[in-house]
Order: structure tokens, then C-alpha cells, then sequence
């Protein structure tokens, strides 16, 4: 049988949908806070200098700090000290206090970590002796570099400069077909450099201490140039009022949220996999390190999905 449309029986056509972009004008973008790290070998003056930047928070993982001229520094920044008797060699403690940090209001500018290097080696030297001949493959790594991406993590939602210090390791390449020294890097996770934006070698120069861009998205800074290493130069190169802003508060999911999420989790059976790949999208390891809007959202997701299914009735 032929079927016949007439003008009000006509099907209506299809509404387009919603967009699902998300970007917006560029010009609307927050801009980015400091993320920097430094390296260089001993007595260059790598924690002195960092002791000039405003109110710093400062993550003493090594213990030499806390000399009376670096106090004075760090009292005269309105900057506050972490050692290691206070927690600082536990990384979990750390991620701990970026977390406070983060969502808590307060009045530093500055977070320092001085040095990232000790932390990372202790974690890994940790691993390595936990696993004893079961270590292999740079086994004893994994749970370092799992600790640093959290740290990263972190970094990234910290209203807050941030210096990451490393101390200083040779660096290799190949050179006429053998294996070379070919300068220095960071002695910490190779991709901490990728993943802020600047990266600089302090040293010396006759008497003077310089910081050697080595790695640079800021227009002040070209790659491989040298600029004096005091704070001065540092926020006259830089710009603007960011470094001396005061932190924004990001709230983080509250516990009833974080009950609400874990049994609507379990309810739907969420693999593993899944919770993760949702969690690294919202930039959080664990469902209480989710921000309070992102916290919401999920839970209305979840909720959404476990609504039973329903179709229109026939008129």
C-alpha cells in the first residue's frame, strides 16, 4: 500500500540540536599562574632567590631552609615553612597539603618545593625496596611517577605561582654515533618540564647568578637566553599583577557528595577504568579531590543513568 502525505501530515522536520562545543572566546580565558621549575647543582642560589618571591608556602623536603637569613627572607615574603619534621618527606602528605591549599582560604601566593628532586627518589628508592628481586623494568618507578602526576595534577589547579626545585643530573644524547654528556637537566620526573611553563638552569657567571631558559611558552623569556636571577628581573620580565595576586579558593566535593557518588557507583557497578577516565577528566585522582561544581555534575550523571527507561505513550 502507497502512503500519502498531505501538508498537515507531513512529518515536522528535525530540530538541530544543542551544540556540544565548549570553547569560548580566547579572550575570555583566565590567565595562566606561574609554573615554574628550576634546577641547577649546589650553592647557586637556587632557594635564596626563590625566597623572594611573594608569600611563599615552602615545602622544605632537604631541611636547609631553616637557617636564620633564609627565615628572615621567608618571614619578611609574609611566607610560612614545612620541614621535614613537619611531614615534608611523606608525598602523600604533600598532596595533602596542595589539596588544603587549593580549597581553603588563605593568604599565600607562593607554593615551593624545595626540592622535588628528594621526594621523587625517596618514593622510588621506597618502591625499590619494597619489591626486592621482583623489581625490574624501572618497576620501582611506577609509583613515583604516579605521585608526581598527582603532584602535577595539583600544580595545575593551584591558584598559586608555583616553583617545583630540582637539583642537577647530566644530560645525554648521542654525539657522533657515541653516547655523549650534552649539558644538564632537572634530576626529577623527565616530564615536569613539558608540563609547566617554564623550566630554567640557575648558575653562576663570574659573580653573578643567572637562570638559563631552557625551556619557555612565556614571551619574556626566549629560549636558551640568560636573565639575571633575582625576583626583580623575574616580575619585570613576567609582567602584570599575577605574581602578587591572591589565591582563589576552588571548594572541593563535600563528604556527603563524596557518599552520594560512591553509592551511585556502586549501584551501577562503574568499572574501575571508567571512574578514572571520568576522574582524569575532571583533573582529579579520587572522587574526593573533585571540585564541589564538578562533584554535582557527576552526581547527576550517575543519577540520570540509573533512572528506568521510559517511552512516550501512543495518543
Amino acid at each position: 500500500m502507497t502512503l500519502t502525505t498531505t501538508p498537515e501530515s507531513k512529518p515536522a522536520t528535525k530540530r538541530a540540536s544543542a551544540s556540544r562545543l565548549a570553547a569560548k572566546d580566547p579572550t575570555l580565558a583566565a590567565p595562566s599562574r606561574l609554573k615554574l621549575q628550576i634546577f641547577g647543582p649546589p650553592g647557586v642560589g637556587k632557594t635564596w632567590g626563590t625566597l623572594e618571591f611573594p608569600a611563599c608556602y615552602y615545602i622544605d623536603t632537604e631541611g636547609g631552609a631553616n637557617l636564620p637569613h633564609y627565615v628572615a627572607r621567608m618571614k619578611a615574603s609574609g611566607g610560612a615553612y614545612l620541614g621535614p619534621e613537619d611531614g615534608a618527606l611523606d608525598f602523600d602528605f604533600i598532596l595533602a597539603q596542595c589539596a588544603a591549599l587549593a580549597s581553603e582560604q588563605h593568604g599565600y601566593k607562593t607554593l615551593v618545593i624545595d626540592s622535588v628532586t628528594k621526594i621523587f627518589n625517596l618514593a622510588v628508592s621506597a618502591e625499590a625496596e619494597r619489591l626486592g628481586d621482583k623489581n625490574a623494568f624501572g618497576a620501582d618507578k611506577k609509583k613515583a611517577v604516579s605521585y608526581m602526576r598527582r603532584l602535577i595534577s595539583w600544580i595545575n589547579r593551584l591558584d598559586m605561582n608555583v616553583v617545583l626545585i630540582a637539583h642537577e643530573k647530566a644530560a645525554w644524547g648521542d654525539v657522533n654515533g657515541q653516547r655523549s654528556e650534552i649539558g644538564k637537566a632537572a634530576d626529577s620526573w623527565d616530564k615536569v618540564e613539558y608540563e609547566l611553563n617554564l623550566n630554567l638552569q640557575i648558575a653562576r657567571r663570574g659573580g653573578a647568578r643567572v637562570a638559563i631558559v631552557r625551556k619557555s611558552r612565556l614571551e619574556g623569556f626566549p629560549e636558551n637566553e640568560s636573565v639575571p636571577w633575582s625576583f626583580a628581573e623575574f616580575a619585570n620580565r613576567y609582567g602584570g599583577a599575577g605574581l602578587g595576586a591572591d589565591a582563589k579558593v576552588n571548594a572541593l566535593a563535600t563528604p556527603d557528595q563524596v557518599q552520594q557518588i560512591n553509592a551511585l557507583l556502586s549501584v551501577l557497578k562503574v568499572s574501575e577504568e571508567d571512574l578514572d577516565k571520568w576522574l582524569a577528566k575532571a583533573g582529579a585522582e579520587t572522587v574526593g579531590e573533585l571540585e564541589t561544581a564538578k562533584a554535582v555534575k557527576l552526581v547527576d550523571f550517575l543519577r540520570a543513568k540509573i533512572q528506568p527507561v521510559t517511552s512516550n505513550p501512543q495518543n
